[in-house]
């Protein structure tokens, strides 16, 4: 099925990158309005796709390159189940960013840059999530982390230069291992379309070679997810980092070009192995244990923030390794089922509250000028909205029913007590008390501790559009918790729970068979 809508995603972003960055330096606001009307007009397709999909896959053909005896031979562009939940995420917070930062990015020059390279990123990212091609994936991949380089860097301070030269360093050595898998693909199936080489390799390979491939791919964008242990770029960028941008790169850019990939990639190109899915399992226990006991430490809010998003991520990885080893055992299917569904309803749910939080650090640091919780105290009188809309994400990303957190950490634990795996369900659970605590620290510290002894930054609410977004994020949190309603859960997260555990669903509509 043919869907005309769906280059809109890439074109429209990437013209308006074009646009901002010529007529942005004439007309005075022009970045602004149309940095916020892409991203408005991209929320409205994405919104449109999840409502009419109904679960089907539909393809675009860049070009109109039909296949040749069933090999595709063009650019494919696919859009089904799981990439339209993914296109949501990234357009939605992208949106929401935008407008937040109205206000936030007017402290520093060259406004237009700032909104060039964020509609750059943002059609980087949609064009990951999009492309039904392994060397696409590549092209757009580096699209938007270049961006995202860029963007770090953005305030030119010390801190944030070091920091974006960290990131860029390790972001090449991930481009690197990324291509490095791509070529060795393509040298043994001389195809790079996603469901041609699952056909390729599904008629008989070299095992070890296979592996080869396997790793390059996963340790490649697992140093984009920052998993651990590919981890070390990630709390110095997202705290150096304009706090809008700080939110597009945990809630959304780290799922679009990491999870996201590796979970469509395992899932529909790969067939999934055993110790693979043992691999991956471990790699997202590890990264959920040991990301929230590095975040317990910090006093920097986005440091302790950015360590966060390292630990959800672990449950994110977690959950999908579970499914994965059921499939590959050929047992418990609703139980795999279960595990898939949990692992993508925590990838929605961290976008909304961890992008919230980021936001909230921000309003913060724009108001008192510091990100230390010990220079803090008494925020809740002077900035009501920001103490309120944290108060949600900080219960959110705890698991406090009944924000969105609860039901999809929930789902995750007994996915994993049903597959037996009870060691993985109490870590889960002792993970979620011990993120608890962090954020108990967090509001005490930033908005309620006064100590008349030392002397107070004084804050004051942030202007409108900052406020704007907290309000409609802290109210999405809480609109998420409907996604375990059976109705709704089977309208959205069920097409993408099928499309990974059935790949022929994925393949047939692109190649024919």
């Amino acid at each position: 099925m043919m869907n005309p809508l769906i280059p809109l995603f890439v074109a429209v972003p990437l013209a308006g990158a074009f646009l901002i960055m010529i007529l942005g330096r004439f007309i005075k606001h022009f970045d602004r309005v149309a940095a916020s009307l892409v991203l408005l007009f991209l929320v409205i397709i994405s919104l449109h796709a999840i409502v009419s999909s109904g679960g089907s896959t539909s393809v675009y053909k860049v070009g109109g390159w039909e296949a040749v005896n069933k090999i595709p031979i063009g650019i494919y562009m696919v859009m089904d189940g799981f990439s339209v939940i993914v296109l949501c995420i990234v357009n939605l917070i992208g949106l929401l960013s935008v407008i937040y930062s109205i206000s936030y990015i007017s402290r520093y020059t060259s406004e237009n840059f700032f909104y060039s390279l964020f509609c750059l990123m943002v059609a980087g990212m949609n064009g990951v999530v999009l492309s039904g091609d392994l060397f696409n994936i590549f092209v757009f991949l580096e699209i938007s982390a270049i961006s995202s380089y860029a963007l770090v860097a953005f305030g030119v301070e010390k801190d944030e230069l070091e920091a974006t030269f960290k990131y860029q360093v390790l972001g090449g050595v991930a481009s690197f291992l990324i291509l490095f898998g791509i070529g060795f693909i393509y040298w043994k199936t001389k195809t790079l379309n996603i469901a041609d080489v699952r056909t390729v390799f599904s008629t008989g390979y070299d095992r070890n070679y296979y592996l080869l491939v396997q790793i390059l791919l996963l340790s490649g964008f697992g140093l984009k997810a920052a998993i651990i242990p590919f981890h070390a770029w990630l709390p110095d960028a997202h705290s150096s980092a304009p706090s809008p941008i700080s939110a597009m790169l945990s809630g959304v850019l780290i799922k679009a070009i990491g999870i996201y990939v590796i979970i469509r990639l395992f899932f529909n190109m790969f067939a999934i192995s055993e110790g693979m899915a043992v691999l991956i399992t471990t790699l997202g226990t590890l990264s959920m244990f040991i990301g929230v006991f590095l975040a317990v430490g910090q006093w920097d809010i986005k440091r302790l923030l950015a360590y966060h998003s390292i630990s959800q991520m672990g449950y994110v990885v977690l959950s999908a390794g579970i499914g994965m080893i059921l499939i590959s055992r050929e047992i418990r299917y609703e139980v795999a089922a279960l595990a898939i569904a949990g692992s993508i309803f925590h990838l929605i749910n961290h976008a909304a509250f961890k992008s919230l939080l980021f936001l909230n650090a921000g309003a913060i640091e724009y108001s008192t000028g510091t990100r230390d919780l010990k220079e803090m105290g008494g925020l809740s009188k002077t900035m009501p909205v920001t103490s309120g809309t944290s108060f949600v994400a900080s219960l959110s990303i705890s698991g406090i029913p009944p924000f969105n957190g609860f039901f999809s950490k929930l789902i995750i634990i007994i996915a994993a007590v049903m597959a037996r795996f009870y060691l993985l369900a109490a870590l889960a659970a002792l993970v979620s008390i011990i993120t608890l605590a962090s954020f108990l620290k967090f509001q005490r510290y930033a908005f309620y501790n006064q100590d008349p002894d030392r002397k107070k930054t004084k804050g004051k609410e942030v202007p409108f559009p900052m406020l704007f977004s907290m309000i409609i994020l802290g109210m999405i949190c809480l609109l998420l918790s409907l996604l375990v309603i059976p109705g709704i859960r089977e309208m959205i997260l069920t097409p993408a729970t099928d499309i990974l555990m059935d790949p022929s669903r994925y393949t047939s509509q692109i190649t024919g068979t």
